[in-house]
């Protein structure tokens, strides 16, 4: 009696576990699956495009020299700081401190030996001068007293002539000596001399950082060579390539973030300040320049740099997550949504604002609180129809954890 007892009371147990089964199937087949969805929340929304480039500067210098010549000494590393006047390097240039040599020399003797010997010229022209105007007035004072013949008088008027012609001459040449034409010419050719010789002293003519260096002690250079190069110091730019697909979205002035490879955790600020005329037809892309906030002093030449560029912003947006999007392509002003109301799904239209790679925004067709499901997360044959019932399984929205402030991130390519 005991044994049928325990008998009756395990079947009934199991009876009342496939009924309490049952009951569970029938009631989710009832209410339909369960799908991944999202719950349309409304929030800042922020739109960027992100791209990768490198640092570089607004000009880079490339130091040659104007001569030829041996390299005496080159007195720049690569990194060290210049400013305009500094010596990068000396060459040496014997024909050159020759020509100096010769034009100084020319000089010296036309000022201390040239003009003195002149100048004397000149002093003795004028006494033979004064000499000759007195003997014409003696010889004429003689002639009116019938004393010299008058051919005698005509004689000292001539060499009065030809002594003030001498006086003339020697008075010209000294002025040629002492600051004129001759003297001149020396000073310029010594001059010419001296600026010729200067180049083979080649100087930094702006302020900046050496960052290649071509040339060492020893080396024999010439016009056309390229000695040095230098990054002149200026704002430093972030220099992108994006897709011509993103074209509409950028404008001159949008605020940046920068984030370079080598300082990942020092995130700094950039500006868009030109945007290239074209794009580049072999590859798609067009070259966007970022000015570099000052501040970030810490940058370096050709550094890799992630930049993110706000090209849109919303302070109040329907967002929902691309995934739940169908038939709505790259630039779409619309698409269909899976909206699930009172348990069932009903296919919705909306339309599309701010448009991004993970989130978008919604400006209308949806409210806030609806619910749609990921349909892109939906295999084929798990695609439910209209009017058919399910439950939704809500899920974090894309990227919702990487948010600033609240704000919901769309990024683009």
């Amino acid at each position: 009696m005991a044994v049928a007892t325990w008998r009756n009371k395990w079947l009934l147990a199991a009876v009342a576990a496939v009924a309490v089964l049952l009951l569970v199937w029938i009631v989710g087949h009832v209410r339909g699956p369960v799908l991944p969805g999202y719950e349309v929340v409304q929030a800042p929304l922020v739109q960027t495009v992100v791209a990768t480039g490198r640092v570089t500067t607004l000009s880079r210098v490339q130091v040659g020299t104007e001569i030829s010549g041996l390299v005496l000494e080159r007195r720049v590393m690569e990194g060290d700081r210049v400013a305009p006047g500094d010596v990068l390097v000396v060459l040496r240039a014997s024909d050159l401190e020759a020509r100096r040599d010769e034009a100084r020399a020319a000089l010296a003797a036309l000022t201390e030996e040239e003009r003195p010997d002149a100048q004397a010229r000149r002093r003795q022209a004028q006494a033979e001068l004064a000499q000759a105007e007195r003997d014409l007035a003696r010889r004429r004072e003689l002639g009116e007293r019938q004393l010299v013949s008058r051919e005698s008088v005509e004689q000292a008027a001539q060499a009065v002539v030809a002594a003030r012609a001498a006086a003339e001459q020697a008075r010209l040449a000294v002025a040629a000596l002492s600051g004129g034409a001759r003297e001149a010419q020396a000073r310029d050719r010594l001059a010419a001399a001296e600026a010729d010789l200067a180049r083979a002293v080649i100087r930094s003519t702006v302020a900046g950082t050496v960052l290649i260096r071509n040339v060492e002690p020893g080396d024999t250079v010439g016009p056309g060579d390229m000695l040095l190069e230098i990054a002149s110091d200026a704002p430093n730019e972030v220099v992108v390539a994006l897709d011509e697909k993103n074209l509409d979205r950028l404008q001159v002035g949008q605020q940046a973030t920068c984030i370079a490879d080598a300082f990942p955790g020092r995130p700094f600020a950039a500006t868009v300040h030109q945007i290239a005329p074209g794009v580049d037809p072999a590859r798609g892309t067009i070259e966007v320049r970022l000015r570099i906030d000052p501040a970030a002093d810490f940058v370096r030449q050709d550094m890799t740099v992630t930049a993110t560029i706000l090209t849109g912003r919303s302070d109040s947006a329907l967002a929902v997550a691309n995934d739940a999007l169908l038939d709505a392509g790259p630039g779409a002003e619309q698409g269909d949504v899976l909206l699930v109301r009172d348990g069932r799904v009903q296919r919705a239209t909306v339309r599309l604002g701010l448009r991004g790679l993970a989130m978008s925004q919604v400006v209308g067709g949806l409210e806030p609180g609806d619910r749609v499901l990921a349909a892109g997360a939906l295999a084929p044959d798990r695609m439910p129809a209209d009017g058919e019932r399910v439950r939704v399984r809500l899920q974090a929205a894309p990227d919702t954890a990487d948010a600033t402030a609240g704000e919901l991130p769309v990024q683009f390519d």
